[in-house]
């Protein structure tokens, strides 16, 4: 387990803070989603979004329990999530996609950061995956049938 007080566990420490806050801005935003779709598609998406809500949850508590783990403390704030008041299901999409993508690269981060720590490497990893799929999913969600 790396020095709590060493160069590269604040650098750990400060990625891990980062990923948790938007981890929970994940939950605010794909809840949100899901109310705010309406429509003959409403069921399938609105349940998609809820699953979305649901899975940042889980990874929300698998990082603070790292953060608490490596002896640091998860942050109160969550990563802003901004109100773009357009609810049609492509910006919204698009919306996830960014979102996505941006969460990746603090993943990819991570696994860069993990050094000799394997386990914390194999979780950043685990979520690189997982981040990844998401991605593949809402660029199909978002892809138009010829």
């Amino acid at each position: 387990m790396p020095n709590p007080d060493s160069g590269s566990n604040k650098k750990i420490m400060d990625c891990l803070n980062r990923i948790f806050q938007k981890e929970m801005s994940g939950i605010h935003r794909y809840l949100h989603y899901s109310f705010m779709i309406m429509g003959h598609n409403r069921i399938p998406i609105q349940k998609w979004f809820r699953d979305k809500a649901n899975e940042g949850m889980i990874h929300a508590v698998q990082i603070g329990e790292k953060i608490t783990a490596l002896g640091g403390h998860p942050s109160l704030e969550s990563a802003p999530v901004p109100e773009t008041k357009s609810h049609n299901i492509d910006d919204i999409l698009k919306e996830s996609l960014q979102f996505e993508q941006n969460a990746l690269e603090d993943y990819i981060q991570l696994v860069k950061l993990s050094g000799e720590d394997i386990a914390l490497e194999e979780m950043a990893r685990d979520f690189v995956r997982q981040e990844t799929e998401h991605l593949e999913e809402v660029e199909k969600m978002l892809r138009k049938n010829k």
